[in-house]
Formats: structure tokens, C-alpha cells, sequence
């Protein structure tokens, strides 16, 4: 635990200290700094038929210079247990005005509550699993605002439990569509197919975003349903909705990153 908290409070120093720099002088540090903090009441990974199964925080941050990318993905439980952490390194191969690829690796942390018994009495211990994992993101434009997309994940992991994972996705993705003066809706779409060891799976899912324009705040709901898996729970339906509050660098890093 003292780990993790020296962590996290790296992180938080790491992110003031680059708004603040950002808000100076945008080129002085980095190209680009944002991040999420969402809060839900069923913790979706990022495979979305693994979910914590209670109320859950998560934060994504990115700090961006050139073409790569550092982006840690923490979540926890509310009662502050870690939950899983990645941090990811980034990198945009190719950046045309239809096509893109972006390329990733992490290595990662997944926490798990264990019960064990010392001196005839049980206490509850936070019990860590390492992982290590690589993505491939390809993405065609059809227009500004619809696009089509393949995700690849390879995970592996080094102590006891599931030891590969392969999580290949589909997806379409509907951004910025206006439902009113004010209101616009992101929706994406995905099928995707997940091994575990040898157990694999067929899944759909989507993710629906409702935002106010110039507002940080905006509402995800999130649904996913197993088509036919031997991953347990099988033939799962799970579902969640997410309070996201959004921050950036500066308007002028924003405003040169849109022109990239």
C-alpha cells in the first residue's frame, strides 16, 4: 500500500506541476497535458466484461510531447483499495487526415483482496499481480465526425492467475453528433473477441457519452453482453454509468494540438 500511495501522489504532484507549466509557456514542457476523473457505481475495465462489481474511481491522464505519449489508467474502489494500473507509453506511427496508428506498451498492476489466517485469526490482505501488455490501434476516418477501428491487446502476466490474454476489438465510433444547441453525444460501438488462457469469448458492447459544449462535465453509460464465452460469468450482462469530469492544459496547448 505504501507503494501504490507513493504512486499516486507522484502522479497528482507530476500533473500540477505540468498544468502549471503548460500554463506558462506551452512548448516550455510539454505539447499537451489532460485527464479524466470519472466516478461510477460498477468499475468497468478495460476489457468491459471484467468489472470491479461496486462503486469505483478512475483516472486517465496523458501527458503528450511530439508523437509519444505517457498515460497512466488508475482505478479504485471508494473505500481507496487499488484496483488496477496501468501506465501506458504511447506512440502516434502515422498520422494522415484519414488514417492513423498508434502504437503502446505498459507494464501494469492488478490488486485483489485475499483472506489469510495468522496467529488463529483471519485478516484481509491487498494481494498484487503484475502484468505487462502491447497494443496495436489502427483508425480510418470516413468523416469528421464517424470513423471505423481495430484494437489489439496482448497481455501477459507474471504471478498466479490468468497468464495471456488477447482482447481483439471492432468498433465504429460516432463523435460530436448534436442532439441540441448545447448537447452532443459520443457512441462507439464494438464487437470484440477476448481469450483467457484457453478459454475465449464473443462479445458486443458500446459506450454512449453525453456532454454540454464547454462544460467539463459529461455522463457515460457503458453496456456490455457476452454472445457465447467460456469465460466466467458466462453470458454475462453488465452495464454502468460514469460521472467524468475533464481537464486540460491551456486553451492555446489545445488549439495548436487540434491544428497537429
Amino acid at each position: 500500500m505504501k507503494n501504490v500511495a507513493s504512486i499516486t501522489l507522484f502522479l497528482l504532484c507530476f500533473t500540477v506541476c505540468a498544468q502549471n507549466n503548460n500554463t506558462e509557456d506551452s512548448n516550455k514542457f510539454l505539447d499537451d497535458f489532460r485527464g479524466t476523473a470519472s466516478i461510477t457505481h460498477n468499475g468497468v475495465s478495460l476489457v468491459p466484461s471484467f468489472s470491479l462489481g461496486d462503486p469505483a474511481l478512475l483516472f486517465d491522464l496523458k501527458f503528450r510531447k511530439d508523437k509519444l505519449s505517457f498515460e497512466p489508467d488508475m482505478r479504485f474502489s471508494l473505500d481507496a483499495k487499488p484496483w488496477t494500473m496501468l501506465f501506458w507509453f504511447r506512440y502516434k506511427a502515422i498520422e494522415k487526415n484519414k488514417f492513423s496508428l498508434r502504437i503502446g506498451a505498459h507494464p501494469a498492476v492488478n490488486f485483489r483482496t485475499v483472506s489469510v489466517i495468522r496467529n488463529g485469526s483471519t485478516e484481509e490482505l491487498l494481494e498484487s499481480r503484475r502484468y505487462l501488455g502491447g497494443e496495436i490501434v489502427p483508425k480510418y476516418q470516413i468523416t469528421n465526425k464517424i470513423g471505423v477501428g481495430m484494437y489489439y491487446l496482448y497481455g501477459r502476466g507474471f504471478d498466479a492467475g490468468v497468464k495471456q490474454t488477447n482482447f481483439l476489438v471492432l468498433n465504429a465510433s460516432f463523435n460530436q453528433i448534436q442532439i441540441s444547441e448545447q448537447l452532443v453525444i459520443n457512441f462507439t460501438p464494438q464487437v470484440y473477441y477476448l481469450t483467457s488462457d484457453k478459454l475465449t469469448g464473443y462479445y458486443t458492447s458500446a459506450f454512449l457519452t453525453l456532454a454540454k459544449k464547454n462544460c467539463p462535465f459529461s455522463l457515460t453509460g457503458v453496456v456490455n453482453k457476452g454472445l457465447r464465452t467460456q469465460i466466467l460469468p458466462d453470458d454475462d450482462f453488465t452495464w454502468s454509468v460514469l460521472l467524468n469530469y475533464s481537464f486540460s492544459s491551456s486553451k492555446r496547448s489545445i488549439k495548436k494540438l487540434t491544428k497537429v
